[in-house]
């Protein structure tokens, strides 16, 4: 029988109990609870995926087109406080009862067969989302992808347009230890005959080698398009349109030219359905907002928070707290998930980092505070380096030693930067 439950807490303690392993990549189980919903929906799809950067795309995207007058829906993951963040309306975050309504029209398509079909919370989340985006009359939705692309229950939804933000190593266990393998799983969002977008400048042979076969409308980062700039505006040129003179956008970061030029890449597909004018453009990029993406919080000492977890999101990271200017010291704290490239990530931050303040995470996949501090020793890490019990301690204790001029910076999960976030909100 279909479940029912009155609050959306029961409703997610449901669905993590539904499928016996949290990650079980494939399409036939989604596809099947998917068709027995029955729902359908006339707005535009835009599917987002990517190794990173496709927070920053995704929320671009919604500024923009929200700026233009349309009514947007957007999905993405993971959330860092709760879980309404995952789904946005018109920039808002759904409502509790909106959310269980969803779940229960899932369970009921779930529980349509002889046996009801397993799904893993990302899976039975994904066809909420598409359930309760399809009743709410939108003109876009936007679909981040959770893992990979090819095997992702989001790519069982039929996207008009699909953008790749960049390929790098990350989830190899599931995706392959090597970029042209994960390129290859990335590109399966790709469709025939579609606006395929790819935002790296540099993309594995396997993507394009995909986007070639099946025929997709590929769009490359330096290729198709691309974008110029000075220390005060930029411009975009695509294939037959210009955007001059833009303000940067509101997210912080150098790399945030590439998210944003693959976005009006993106639109330039669709303005043929989806017009959006230079105001929207303008308006959009100043005011986009996005939690923990080189996120700097008011007061002293500075405190930075950032969900870079693999090597090249902490690359970028380093390069741009490089760009901030001067501190003393800079105090970092730390928490990472035992299936990332750990090494690869922390030897990137290794030559703009004074003080470790390493963290135990919870959950089975965590990385202890003493096995990173393993891999640090191992790298010849000169820095002291303190272990703690969880990211809000670790965080105390660097409030606690850091001077006003110093700064802290919070990365390496969004477990990390979410107990952090509480505790800066305390304080």
């Amino acid at each position: 029988m279909p479940a029912a439950f009155a609050t959306l807490e029961a409703w997610l303690a449901h669905i993590e109990a539904q499928h016996s392993r949290p990650i079980d990549l494939g399409l036939d189980r989604v596809a099947q609870v998917r068709d027995a919903l029955g729902a359908s929906s006339s707005a535009r799809v835009i599917t987002v995926g990517g190794t990173n950067g496709k927070g920053s795309t995704c929320a671009m995207l919604e500024a923009i087109l929200h700026a233009a007058g349309y009514r947007v829906g957007l999905y993405t993951s993971p959330h860092l406080l709760r879980y309404n963040e995952r789904v946005r309306i018109d920039l808002q975050e759904a409502s509790d009862s909106d959310l269980c309504a969803a779940f229960a029209a899932v369970d009921a398509a779930r529980c349509a067969s002889a046996e009801p079909v397993p799904l893993t919370y990302f899976e039975y989340g994904t066809l909420a989302v598409w359930w309760l985006f399809c009743q709410k009359n939108l003109d876009v939705i936007i679909l981040e992808v959770g893992l990979g692309g090819r095997l992702d229950a989001v790519n069982t939804l039929e996207p008009d347009c699909c953008i790749v933000t960049g390929v790098a190593m990350d989830h190899m266990d599931y995706l392959g230890d090597t970029r042209e393998k994960i390129g290859f799983e990335k590109a399966g969002i790709f469709r025939a005959g579609k606006p395929a977008v790819c935002g790296d400048p540099q993309p594995p042979e396997s993507l394009l080698a995909y986007a070639r076969t099946i025929g997709a409308d590929l769009r490359q980062q330096g290729k198709d398009y691309g974008f110029t700039g000075d220390k005060t505006q930029w411009n975009f040129q695509g294939r037959a349109q210009r955007r001059n003179s833009l303000a940067y956008p509101a997210l912080r970061g150098a790399n945030q030219l590439l998210n944003a030029s693959t976005v009006l890449a993106a639109l330039e597909c669709l303005q043929e359905n989806l017009p959006v004018p230079m105001q929207a453009v303008r308006q959009g990029l100043m005011t986009v907002e996005l939690p923990a993406r080189f996120q700097v919080l008011p007061g002293r000492p500075a405190v930075v928070l950032d969900v870079a977890h693999n090597p090249q999101a902490a690359a970028v990271l380093a390069d741009n707290l490089s760009n901030m200017g001067f501190f003393p010291d800079t105090w970092a704290v730390c928490g990472m998930l035992a299936d990332k490239d750990i090494a690869g990530s922390l030897q990137h931050m290794l030559p703009r980092v004074d003080h470790w303040l390493l963290c135990d995470l919870p959950g089975p996949r965590a990385a202890s505070a003493a096995q990173l501090a393993e891999v640090l020793d191992a790298s010849g890490c000169k820095a002291s380096l303190a272990c703690f019990a969880s990211p809000a301690e670790a965080f105390a204790a660097a409030r606690k030693q850091a001077a006003e001029g110093d700064r802290i910076v919070a990365f390496g999960s969004f477990l990390t930067v979410a107990d952090v976030m509480c505790a800066a909100a305390s304080r």
